[in-house]
């Protein structure tokens, strides 16, 4: 506020007390204050806030999870260390304020009236002049041609002559008390909205955090927060045509249970779309009664729009599922069965796999835990490669496949075409020892790369994106096809069924002479299906390509296209096989079913990475959507828009407003002739253009006065 960065100088035989009290209030105290603000505010915004621990644990790993969390810095705004930091600034600027407020307002009343006509010669920005005219009347004058300039003037008698003080722009000392008193009020303000209530009642009033599971209404009174706690901030996720009168406030190891003056009940809750898809509206109509009186009424909460009741205020925040049922057909993705079956879920819950498979899979749960009846996707088309053909490097080829294919669902992302590509279901399968790997799948098919596919989403670890298996659609826009043929190639009889179709169907029209030659391929295909069908410890493209290593580096280029054009016969005559067991017809020999097979080729390669016994389908659901609202009470709110307008107000009027001060010196001249001598002079804390333009002008106006 003042050139010196030097605080209060307590006159105290106390040194220590004195060095205390002067860096307290210390202008470079201050500086040091705001800039670790600065740096946690840095700190808060790239590190997500409030996050669930193990999110924090599996970013970054058991040691520095520890090490972050005991520097608080997971919820930087509300440790410890930021909030001491917050006081200290309080104290200090207010120090601040009390040293150099008095002497601003003081030096703002003033006039400077007790000057020299010497010291006004030793001005930078002076002028002089001699005039006719007597002492009295030409401080008359020239008073008033001040004061038609917007200085307020004072006229004093001083030493036989008369002085002329003028003032303007004063206010701009306003500004320095103002924006520091905004410091104050804006620290204060955030204080109050802090978390320091709702500590202080663990601290006193024995609070804790509720760390388990149970029924909200059920949760003991140490767990709960009344409806006097004057400050606070949680959510509360409430169904269709249910109801909630409570809000959870996430602390970190647990929660806080706070009980709300009045219950939400959701009506309905809506969303409307653009024709990408893309959400453009989320509201919820509810009904709000007054726990107290009893009274109802009806509201409309949308995003930016909140119900703002008894100093509540009830955010739109998100929404999520309340709960939907869920119906699903389960498909084996093991055994030489294409065996289906029927189960069903809900949103939340958990269903045993045994009770739908009668035992098959009984080690497995299937959890519930996502239903989403929209999903915008990327799909726009980009060039793509036949991964799966064999070029001079082999194993290039297959890593590229496995990248392209197991990858994201959506396309590239430098090409936006945003499509709904309908519901999704999102589950775990935990086995009998706990561990579990979640799969996300689409319930309708994509096209992607030019055709229609089903897309099966997995993941090891809840940090990790989701890997897409593919699943061409059948003509049927279903994965039944897709099935039987797996379902056959893990069956040795009807491989080497198909491998005898494949070496009749590649000798035909030759000699009986060829009968040796004929077994020989009948051998090579079915060894090439045994391969990809995964006898050995690898399965697929892999196994291929373990396999073609083993032969000559001049020789792999022309076995691997020998392989695959065998592998993809045998694999066409594999399918026949299986319709046929099926009692269906054989398929046509065209470019759209050999399309269909490459692509279950391709899938089946890929299927060894998905790992899971089933692949759940879903057939129907019953949607139960959930709003989420954020429910706080901000009695700082207020005071930070004060702090804020005093810091608009402070920062206006220092940076806008210049103070001038203009002295004129008056004094009867000294010759015979009689008249008046001037002398002007004027000064301004900030020397601009613009101060050189006033000055000159009124340099000009007084002058000519005479």
């Amino acid at each position: 506020m003042t050139g010196s960065t030097a605080g209060i100088q307590l006159k105290t035989r106390q040194r220590w007390l004195a060095d205390v009290v002067e860096l307290f209030s210390s202008m470079r105290f201050a500086i040091s204050l705001l800039t670790l603000i600065a740096i946690a505010a840095i700190i808060g915004t790239v590190l997500k806030q409030n996050e669930p621990m193990p999110n924090y644990v599996n970013q970054f790993g058991p040691f520095w999870f520890e090490v972050f969390n005991k520097a608080g810095l997971y919820a930087v705004y509300s440790a410890w260390w930021f909030l001491l930091i917050m006081g200290f600034l309080v104290l200090s600027t207010s120090l601040c304020i009390t040293r150099n407020g008095p002497k601003m307002l003081k030096d703002v009343k003033s006039w400077r009236e007790n000057v020299r006509e010497q010291s006004l010669q030793n001005f930078h920005h002076k002028a002089e002049w001699t005039v006719a005219t007597p002492v009295a009347a030409l401080a008359q004058q020239l008073a008033q041609r001040i004061g038609a300039n917007g200085y307020k003037v004072k006229l004093v008698e001083k030493e036989g002559a008369t002085l002329i003080a003028a003032k303007k722009g004063a206010a701009n000392k306003w500004g320095y008390i103002f924006a520091h008193s905004a410091i104050v009020i804006i620290c204060i303000g955030g204080l109050l909205d802090s978390d320091l209530p709702i500590r202080f009642q663990q601290w006193f009033y024995g609070k804790t955090p509720f760390a388990g599971n149970g029924v909200i209404s059920q949760i003991p009174a140490e767990h709960r927060l009344g409806l006097g706690n004057p400050t606070f901030r949680g959510n509360t996720l409430i169904p269709e045509g249910a109801s909630s009168s409570t809000a959870i406030i996430p602390q970190q190891n647990g929660v806080m249970i706070q009980d709300l003056p009045f219950t939400i009940h959701l009506k309905r809750f809506v969303i409307d779309y653009y024709s990408t898809g893309m959400p453009k509206l989320f509201a919820s109509d509810v009904i709000v009664r007054d726990n107290a009186t009893g009274k109802d009424f009806s509201a409309t909460i949308k995003v930016n729009e909140p119900l703002i009741y008894n100093g509540v205020a009830v955010y739109q925040s998100s929404f999520e599922d309340g709960g939907s049922k869920l119906r699903l057909t389960g498909h084996a993705m093991s055994g030489a069965e294409d065996k289906t079956f029927q189960i069903a879920g809900e949103v939340n819950g958990s269903t045993p796999l045994a009770s739908a498979d009668k035992g098959k899979d009984s080690d497995y749960t299937v959890e519930w835990t996502g239903f989403r009846p929209f999903n915008v996707e990327n799909m726009s088309n980009s060039a793509s490669q036949d991964v799966r053909s064999v070029n001079k490097n082999v194993n290039k080829s297959f890593a590229a496949g496995f990248d392209k294919h197991l990858g994201s669902g959506a396309k590239n992302a430098n090409n936006k075409d945003l499509k709904n590509v309908g519901p999704s279901v999102q589950y775990k399968l935990r086995d009998k020892t706990g561990q579990a790997r979640e799969f996300l799948n689409y319930m309708m098919s994509v096209q992607v790369d030019g055709a229609y596919v089903f897309l099966a989403g997995v993941r090891d670890m809840p940090d990790e994106p989701f890997r897409y298996l593919r699943i061409p659609a059948d003509e049927n826009d279903s994965v039944n096809e897709w099935m039987r043929l797996r379902a056959a190639l893990a069956n040795p009889a009807l491989r080497e069924e198909a491998a005898a179709r494949y070496a009749r169907q590649a000798m035909k029209g030759t000699s009986t002479a060829s009968d040796q030659l004929r077994e020989q391929v009948q051998q090579s295909a079915l060894r090439g299906l045994s391969i990809f069908a995964g006898d050995g410890k690898e399965s697929g493209y892999i196994a291929v390509s373990r396999f073609i290593e083993k032969i000559p580096a001049a020789e792999q280029e022309k076995a691997a296209d020998i392989f695959m054009k065998i592998l993809n016969g045998s694999m066409w005559e594999l399918w026949q096989v299986a319709r046929e067991k099926s009692g269906q017809p054989p398929m046509a020999t065209d470019e759209k079913h050999a399309r269909f097979l490459q692509l279950a080729i391709n899938a089946m390669a890929d299927a060894g990475f998905y790992h899971a016994p089933v692949y759940l389908q879903l057939s129907s659901f019953d949607e139960v959507k959930a709003s989420v609202f954020q429910v706080t009470r901000s009695p700082g709110k207020k005071v930070v828009y004060l702090g804020c307008l005093f810091l608009v107000l402070g920062v206006f009027s220092m940076l806008y407003i210049r103070e001038r001060r203009l002295w004129v010196w008056i004094r009867p001249q000294e010759s015979d002739a009689g008249g008046s001598h001037a002398l002007m002079a004027m000064s301004t804390q900030r020397k601009t253009l613009d101060f050189e333009k006033e000055f000159e002008l009124l340099k000009a106006k007084l002058a000519q006065t005479a």
